[in-house]
């Protein structure tokens, strides 16, 4: 049994210049990203009102699958955000994980999206593991609601479920000022994406100043610890609640629509 003292020494000197190779990583924008990931969103905030540019519009339609379009929000008033919508995307066939992302509403037809990736490089894919060990960069990515639900539930023929959040004015207005805030600290000081502790989810909970629960982090749960949480409300109990909640049909049925039409529709089947 010589061979094992070398053996657990040299694995341990492995895993010590793993972690330190890790750590001295550092975080950069200047990485060959994915195309929908490419352009890193720049927001001007000031006294109350803000813009955002580029803003994805990308459509994943059966009839134009890849249109590559960068828009831009026009300038809002924050004190006009009217709801915040929570729009959940189940990880097929792995109960425990699940994409998240928010929608903003401020008037008819008129929705800002955001969803909070791991910024891939080309030729990569995603894996939790490697996600805890500052393999991707974190991405605040704004777009249309149209972008968001249509790569889902067309493209990648995901379900998709879509809560109005329980927030008083006041918590929407900060919610969504805390989010434009840390998009640009992103743009001036690159973070990465951790799986444990900056991930979709809870960037988004912590942005919120939510209290800790295990869905955070086991995201397949985030919409029943949101219910836990009374952020999301509705009768019958939370299985009626996330019944009624699934839109992924319908954005299917709606996905040629123009934006503000699509908005529109999605809210009324949400509501």
């Amino acid at each position: 049994m010589r061979w094992v003292a070398p053996v657990l020494c040299a694995v341990a000197a492995s895993l010590c210049v793993f972690l330190i190779a890790v750590m001295a990583k550092q975080p950069r924008h200047d990485r060959d990203w994915y195309p929908h990931l490419s352009r890193l969103p720049h927001v001007d905030l000031a006294d109350g009102v803000f813009s955002i540019a580029p803003y994805g519009d990308w459509t994943y339609t059966e009839d134009d699958p890849d249109e590559r379009v960068w828009t831009a929000v026009p300038p809002h008033q924050i004190s006009d955000v009217r709801r915040v919508w929570f729009v959940m995307e189940p990880h097929p066939g792995l109960k425990l994980m699940a994409h998240t992302f928010i929608l903003f509403e401020f008037g008819e037809g008129d929705l800002v999206g955001l969803t909070i990736e791991a910024r891939k490089e080309t030729r990569e894919q995603y894996s939790a593991l490697a996600g805890a060990f500052n393999k991707y960069e974190l991405m605040y990515y704004w777009a249309s609601p149209r972008d968001l639900m249509t790569r889902r539930a067309v493209m990648m023929d995901r379900e998709l479920y879509m809560y109005p959040l329980a927030l008083s004015q006041g918590e929407a207005e900060a919610y969504l000022t805390a989010l434009l805030e840390k998009t640009v600290s992103i743009e001036h000081r690159p973070r990465f994406y951790n799986t444990l502790t900056s991930n979709c989810t809870n960037e988004l909970a912590k942005a919120a100043r939510l209290p800790w629960d295990p869905a955070f982090i086991l995201t397949g749960g985030a919409d029943a610890g949101l219910y836990r949480l009374g952020r999301i409300k509705g009768e019958g109990g939370f299985e009626a609640v996330r019944a009624r909640a699934r839109v992924d049909e319908t954005v299917r049925e709606m996905a040629a629509l123009p934006e503000p039409a699509f908005n529109a529709a999605l809210i009324a089947a949400a509501e």
